[in-house]
């Protein structure tokens, strides 16, 4: 199998603007969505941004490259996408991203050039209309985002091609950790294409993203957890309380009620439980770090609406600051309030 694509530890980062096309390795953002090109030199490739999340791409005997557009953090949400894609040879078009802690580099591929990946067999997924097959591989002293490390590959390729439609990431996350294959804490997704010693081209429009961690974050309507990137758990009422003023914690995620958001078109985050509907709320109208973050019956104030940004943090209209969990903590019961925003990973929040 032809090694998969790593990203080396010499990315640079920059800026890009509507239009501007870039032929050597970078990150950067570009109209509010993240984006990554990479190529191990040989050939020639470029991609050229487009507006929104839209990008193209050309390439031509290339040895290895990879471009794309999306989150500078991953996570569980429903990414829409379409465009074309045309390769000639070894290629991909995968939503692609890593995690850390574990250390994994993962492969939701929807289509492919001439050679299918593959790997150990670990059993089937069906999501989107379509049923994927999960792999599981293994790469020793490459090249990752922590630099040189071994780590494992986790794929998800579906049984038939297609260029666009919904991939619901939450999906291929559970699959692979039923089979034992964890993730760790999300750093960048993006809809990428990779060609390999290959040429072609392609196309890509990237629609709006519902869930948490999108390009404009989670909009009006969006139900389901609020994930804890950092720790891998959920936003959490403790015993499903009614009590107002009760300060909000991390429990492992099970899908109830008292774990279950809806971020409105007023931008406030409302549960559900006990027959009561409540808010996340500022506790005193707080605008300082350690201010608690509590339930209480819904007013309409600025200090219960949030909004869902792009790089993954839930931030207080009126306090500006992030939504933490205490000290980091990956405990149950740990303590969720405000804070400075850090990029701390404790700080990362996808719903959905």
């Amino acid at each position: 199998m032809t090694a998969a694509l790593t990203l080396v530890a010499t990315i640079l980062p920059g800026p890009a603007s509507a239009a501007t096309t870039i032929c050597s390795s970078q990150t950067g953002t570009s109209n509010g969505y993240y984006y990554s090109f990479w190529t191990a030199g040989g050939g020639s490739a470029c991609m050229t941004l487009g507006s929104g999340g839209d990008y193209s791409t050309s390439w031509s005997n290339v040895n290895n490259f990879v471009a794309g557009t999306g989150w500078s953090t991953g996570g569980r949400m429903t990414v829409n996408y379409s465009g074309s894609f045309n390769p000639s040879g070894n290629s991909y078009l995968s939503l692609y991203g890593w995690t850390t802690n574990p250390l994994v580099e993962y492969y939701i591929t929807d289509n492919w050039g001439s050679y299918r990946p593959t790997g150990t067999y670990k059993g089937t997924v069906s999501s989107d209309g379509g049923t994927y097959d999960i792999y599981e591989t293994q790469r020793v002293n490459a090249p990752s985002i922590i630099g040189t490390a071994t780590f494992n590959q986790y794929w998800a390729v579906r049984q038939s091609r297609r260029t666009g439609g919904s991939i619901t990431t939450g999906n291929f996350f559970d699959a692979w950790a039923s089979h034992g294959m964890n993730m760790g804490a999300f750093n960048y997704m993006i809809l990428a294409t990779e060609g390999y010693q290959s040429s072609g081209n392609s196309n890509i429009t990237l629609g709006g993203s519902s869930g948490g961690g999108g390009g404009g974050g989670g909009g009006g309507g969006s139900t389901g957890a609020l994930h804890a990137v950092g720790a891998g758990k959920c936003l959490d009422d403790p015993n499903s309380t009614t009590t107002l003023g009760t300060q909000q914690q991390i429990y492992t995620c099970n899908g109830a009620a008292n774990q279950t958001w809806t971020h409105n078109s007023s931008n406030e985050l409302t549960l559900s439980v006990g027959g009561s509907t409540l808010c996340l709320d500022a506790n005193g109208k707080g605008t300082t770090a350690g201010t608690k973050v509590i339930v209480y019956s819904c007013n309409g104030q600025t200090n219960q609406q949030w909004n869902l940004n792009s790089n993954g943090t839930v931030t207080g209209v009126q306090s500006g600051l992030c939504l933490d969990v205490t000290g980091a903590s990956t405990a149950n019961g740990a303590l969720v309030e405000l804070w400075t925003c850090n990029g701390g990973s404790n700080q990362q929040w996808t719903l959905g």
